[in-house]
């Protein structure tokens, strides 16, 4: 008898079950490598992609290699070679609604969408660079999550938030009922924004409360672009940080797919209309 077949008579097993979990055990090992590879490649657009998202898009692949592999799977994977996300810590405070200006009602609470160019959300966020920070300011599509306007400014005056909604207004065909919501920062309430916003006849909505969930697309669509494509980065200058933006948000817009929205890119989403179904679901968060 040979020593394989003592072996396998020790543990209980015949020499072809022996075989084949040697055989499925090398394939594991492949499937992971070639997974792993897989990841590597999507994450070269998508430096800081998610476990959810890399599993939607890795889905075709690997129906293709005939590969069953399911998300938790893969999460463990990424998690035994440390590839899984980890998130920073908040910055300085880009809100200030401690001011003079009029705060206007929350005019969105329960409001269903049902295509593009309904309610923008806006918000600022702060980006490092060697010399300081500088500020971007986004406008988000909340139906289609499109970001259609953004600036990166070198202070937090209402110039950045304008260029931002201009932006916007030149990339967008606007609707006659569109609201823009935002918090009440000083930005979004001063005569000069206001005014603007009054003399496109656009409606205006604010969080109430300081409430941060009243306004949370846009604090996510922010959180992404940061925790997702670099933007945590410190980088050289304003120029440099610009560019990093440029090419966050057309990654974004044009290549990521959002549970929220059926998996679709926010680009996608901009030409839908009706309800779509949100496919997020509630699970345990990546970092440590």
């Amino acid at each position: 008898m040979s020593s394989k077949a003592t072996i396998c008579g020790l543990f209980g097993k015949s020499r072809q079950a022996w075989y084949e979990s040697k055989n499925k055990a090398r394939n594991q090992d492949l499937h992971a490598v070639l997974i792993l590879g897989m990841v590597k490649q999507i994450r070269k657009d998508h430096p800081r992609m998610g476990t959810d998202k890399l599993y939607y898009l890795l889905k075709p692949q690997l129906k293709e290699h005939k590969i069953s592999y399911g998300r938790d799977k893969l999460h463990a994977l990424l998690s035994a070679y440390g590839l899984l996300v980890r998130h920073s810590k908040r910055g300085p405070k880009t809100t200030n609604s401690n001011h003079m200006y009029r705060k206007y009602p929350n005019l969105i609470r329960d409001m269903k969408l049902s295509h593009s160019c309904q309610l923008w959300v806006s918000d600022i966020t702060y980006i490092r660079t060697s010399k300081g920070f500088v500020y971007l300011s986004l406008i988000t599509d909340a139906y289609s999550r499109k970001i259609v306007g953004w600036c990166l400014w070198p202070d937090l005056s209402s110039q950045g938030a304008l260029n931002a909604l201009q932006m916007a207004l030149e990339n967008e065909k606007k609707t006659d009922k569109l609201i823009h919501h935002s918090d009440r920062g000083i930005q979004y309430c001063c005569y000069d924004y206001v005014n603007y916003l009054k003399g496109q006849q656009i409606n205006i909505s604010m969080t109430e409360k300081g409430d941060p969930y009243e306004n949370a697309i846009a604090e996510r669509v922010n959180g992404i672009l940061k925790s997702e494509y670099g933007l945590y980065n410190v980088f050289e200058d304003y120029l440099q940080a610009n560019e990093a933006v440029k090419r966050a948000v057309n990654l974004y817009n044009n290549k990521r797919p959002h549970s929220s929205i059926e998996h679709k890119t926010p680009i996608q989403a901009h030409q839908f209309k009706g309800k779509m179904k949100n496919l997020w679901k509630k699970i345990q968060r990546e970092e440590s």
